[in-house]
């Protein structure tokens, strides 16, 4: 199991799916982690989902570690300058880890879901337009004011979560062009970054199990194997935590700048750094890892 105890970590995005796995995974091995996000008991986002940023930093703490949690617009700068104003205060100028887990992805106009969109010329270019400003500009934002804190200490770990470590076509062209600045981020954040031993990857999960997922499915967590007969690759999906894990496994790696800027598979790394999912599952990754060299993105693993 990792050990991060003394470490501080930011989860943008952390109020279901992917984002709250990784605070879970990184509280269960004993990091403080601010859970941010849009929905609170008392407000929910235009998502209208019953998940809220205070049941993640409950459950962070009851995984071991210390969960705080703050309501934050990741896509409104002078909101993302106070929460790391705060965890400077609070912290000591403090902050190990980031991880951007803000995906927009609910903007998208699904003819198949998970699978087809609307042609691009066909939807709404505003929902388009929404979804470059939650999965990509707000990363830009939030990795802006967290660099500010990393960079002084010469250490530090920004993590893009996105789909697919890869550059390739992939359900429409907006989930497409979000996905895929995910992994360009990391590589041109990583590039001004490393001379401050300051590392950025991007992280992909498999088939997530996340709430939507089985809500859409009609299934739970309890019950998701019934999905196999009418999906058989369902039997390779992974829970949340699996994600959660791979990021804890890069935030204890000694050797992390090693491979910042690269694109990387929680399965890849599951077998890599020998961790697996909480039922004992290794599910496949999504594509080896990748690295950008001399203009070309190439696999090396």
């Amino acid at each position: 199991m990792s050990n991060l105890h003394g470490k501080v970590a930011l989860v943008a995005g952390a109020t279901r799916g992917a984002g709250r796995g990784i605070a879970c995974m990184l509280g269960a091995a004993g990091a403080t982690v601010y859970c941010t996000g849009r929905s609170t008991r008392q407000q929910r986002s235009e998502m209208d989902r019953p998940e809220t940023i205070e049941e993640t930093a409950e459950m962070v703490t009851a995984h071991g570690g210390q969960g705080i949690w703050m309501q934050v617009d990741h896509t409104q700068p002078a909101q993302v300058q106070a929460l790391m104003v705060r965890i400077a205060e609070e912290q000591n100028g403090q902050l190990d880890l980031l991880v951007n887990n803000i995906s927009g992805d609910w903007h998208i106009e699904w003819v198949t879901p998970g699978y087809s969109t609307l042609p691009f010329w066909e939807g709404s270019i505003d929902k388009g337009l929404a979804v470059q400003d939650q999965a990509v500009n707000s990363h830009i934002i939030t990795s802006h004011y967290a660099a500010r804190l990393m960079t002084p200490n010469r250490r530090g770990l920004i993590i893009e979560i996105n789909d697919g470590n890869c550059l390739n076509y992939n359900c429409g062209l907006f989930y497409s062009f979000a996905k895929g600045s995910a992994v360009l981020l990391a590589y041109m954040m990583a590039e001004e970054l490393k001379q401050h031993n300051v590392a950025a990857v991007s992280l992909t999960p498999g088939w997530l199990r996340s709430e939507v997922m089985l809500e859409g499915f009609g299934v739970s967590e309890a019950n998701w194997r019934d999905v196999i007969q009418r999906h058989p690759d369902f039997e390779k999906s992974e829970t949340p935590f699996y994600v959660g894990r791979a990021v804890a496994a890069l935030a204890t790696d000694a050797n992390i700048m090693q491979r910042t800027g690269h694109a990387l598979s929680a399965g890849y790394l599951a077998q890599e750094y020998g961790f697996t999912d909480v039922d004992g599952r290794q599910p496949p990754g999504y594509c080896p890892e990748g690295r950008f060299r001399d203009g070309v993105f190439e696999r090396i693993r």
